[in-house]
């Protein structure tokens, strides 16, 4: 018997997030008057997952809000962008996670997450949903939810053959094992950094610290470099794929659309070049309008905005 593949499967985490908008962030004691505040939905996990949706991909979402208003908008948020919600679940202790976010003129962005019910999803959780994972074509995840479930979660994906794509956000040290499991590793420069213990601040460093990680099992590590593209590094060499230009508004869903789009270019079978440079054009748009789920684009954005425009060399 043939079993159907579920496409691209993304277990992350679901936030409310709290929007600020401000000439410059306060410092440590200082009060300053802001210019605007809205509440946005995403999350990393939920911002993946739309922004593969958005881009013509099947997407069935594992995670867990809780059960009180901001969970309720969550699951019809994602609901309507055709996203398969039947294995979000629903907490009876924790509240549905938020970020705060303050977002400075310039569109640099700090943010604090209190994660609320994403840590509620469990290794036996994720357990149960065995078979869901064995369907997928690609796994996308991040680390806004337990360490010891996406541990878990990521396990049985290898175990199953199923590709992982870890975007190690918000960053930590992570496991030799669970780094050996990850088919495609996405770091912006930080997190590389944190990652390998060494300063990444320019494409050299992040190429040393990429080697590193592929010494530590990975298969493909995508330093993603903001406006300057990203850095593709594996057993083959180091391949960097240029950027877009764009005027930054809002860089807070800048990573997940590009994973989300890389997901959606891999499961398509594109080459990895090719999907890490529609990656780079879709998280180019993102940072180009307000908010996290609302700044990713449709399809027809992207493919009209590749036709109009240069990379950055």
């Amino acid at each position: 018997m043939v079993v159907s593949k579920l496409g691209i499967v993304v277990i992350g985490s679901l936030n409310m997030d709290m929007v600020v908008r401000t000439n410059r962030a306060p410092n440590a004691g200082e009060t300053l008057m802001g210019q605007a505040f809205a509440l946005s939905p995403g999350g990393k996990g939920a911002n993946q997952a739309v922004a593969a949706a958005r881009l013509g991909a099947e997407v069935s979402m594992i995670g867990s809000v809780g059960k009180d208003t901001f969970g309720s908008e969550m699951l019809e948020i994602i609901k309507q962008e055709g996203i398969h919600i039947e294995h979000i679940s629903v907490s009876e202790i924790e509240a549905t996670g938020v970020a705060s976010i303050v977002i400075e003129e310039d569109g640099e962005n700090r943010i604090i997450v209190v994660p609320g019910a994403n840590i509620d999803l469990s290794v036996d959780d994720i357990q149960a949903l065995e078979s869901v994972i064995s369907q997928a074509e690609m796994i996308v995840m991040q680390l806004e939810m337990e360490l010891a479930m996406s541990e878990h979660a990521i396990a049985i994906a290898h175990r199953h053959g199923i590709p992982v794509i870890l975007n190690p956000a918000p960053a930590r040290v992570l496991k030799d094992e669970m780094l050996g499991q990850v088919s495609y590793l996405t770091p912006n420069e930080t997190e590389a950094g944190i990652l390998t213990g060494m300063t990444v601040d320019s494409l050299e460093t992040a190429e040393q610290a990429a080697r590193i990680l592929l010494q530590k099992g990975v298969k493909n590590v995508i330093v993603t470099l903001g406006s300057k593209g990203a850095l593709i590094v594996n057993a083959e060499g180091a391949k960097s794929v240029p950027g877009f230009p764009v005027k930054a508004i809002d860089t807070v869903a800048a990573g997940d659309s590009f994973n989300g789009a890389l997901a959606q270019q891999l499961v398509l079978g594109k080459t990895l070049e090719e999907a890490v440079s529609f990656a780079n054009a879709v998280g180019a748009l993102a940072v180009g309008k307000e908010g996290a789920i609302p700044s990713l684009p449709q399809l027809s954005e992207v493919e009209q905005f590749l036709k109009h425009v240069s990379v950055v060399e």
